[in-house]
């Protein structure tokens, strides 16, 4: 009888006989930007405000009057040699044999080192608060690929709502299933290939620059999204450092060092609390 660590990092299992391969392709040519994958997740998993596992990137391409729309569909690219596994120090973070990158609530302390070395910014963290206090809190949040839904037969929350069937999941390693073929059909690219990470997650007509580039897709937005990001940050203190207003260079030196502060105190709080050794609420 085998018993799974499941802390630690499950080799790459893409191409393995024998195993499966959980995989998502997304055509970009399909998206129409409807947001249903969004609002089925944030649903799904009852993620309070601010939050989201799946979310979308936009990007005008061409000169007027020829110019077209490019939306993209972005979560955990559940990689096959995922950083995010390696840099856990608690093995909250672990990878399935199926190829699922997971998360343990119950073993994370908030300390943020996921988050920051996902190449692909897919994570977030929980709020100290939350309106079922029940549910988890001041943890690490990703993309499950709706693991619960696949082992009973379901295909995940976003591909199940996607209006145009831009979203396809399924396992790689079955030739017969439709990842597969679309794999071998398709000209499909994956984010930030150079990370090494062996993304699972497809895509069909990405350009590797704009949208899919994260420096281009934060400087080339439009003044709707920066207003929307610059709303989310005055409301959410202290989850970023830097300007509080985007380009208004609000935080000087004295104030960012307070930001720094602020975050340990909060981390060390957090670490008092999971120990039981203080309580908040």
């Amino acid at each position: 009888m085998s018993i799974r660590s499941y802390g630690l990092q499950e080799p790459p299992s893409l191409g393995v006989e024998g195993k499966k391969r959980y995989a998502m392709v997304i055509d970009l040519r399909r998206c129409n930007g409807c947001g249903a994958c969004m609002i089925a997740c944030k649903v799904e998993f009852d993620l309070p405000l601010g939050v989201w596992r799946i979310w979308l990137k936009e990007e005008n391409r061409g000169e007027f009057p020829n110019v077209k729309k490019i939306v993209m569909p972005t979560l955990c690219n559940h990689c096959d040699y995922p950083i995010c596994v390696r840099n856990c120090p608690t093995e909250a973070t672990f990878k399935h044999a199926d190829g699922f990158v997971l998360q343990r609530p119950n073993r994370c302390i908030g300390c943020r080192a996921c988050i920051m070395s996902c190449p692909y910014n897919a994570r977030h963290l929980l709020p100290a608060d939350r309106t079922d206090m029940q549910k988890p809190t001041t943890v690490t949040d990703k993309c499950s690929l709706c693991i619960h839904r696949v082992t009973r037969g379901l295909a995940p929350a976003c591909v199940a709502s996607c209006t145009a069937r831009a979203m396809i999941f399924g396992d790689a390693n079955d030739p017969a299933s439709e990842v597969s073929l679309l794999l071998k059909k398709e000209n499909v690219s994956v984010l930030r290939p150079e990370m090494g990470t062996a993304p699972q997650v497809y895509y069909i007509g990405l350009d590797q620059a704009g949208v899919a580039d994260p420096v281009d897709c934060y400087n080339d937005r439009s003044v709707d999204l920066k207003e929307d990001f610059n709303a989310f940050k005055k409301n959410h203190n202290g989850l970023s450092f830097g300007d509080i207003v985007e380009g208004e260079k609000e935080t000087s030196s004295l104030g960012f060092a307070r930001q720094v502060v602020g975050h340990m105190k909060d981390f060390l709080v957090d670490i008092l609390e999971k120990t039981r050794i203080i309580s908040r609420h």
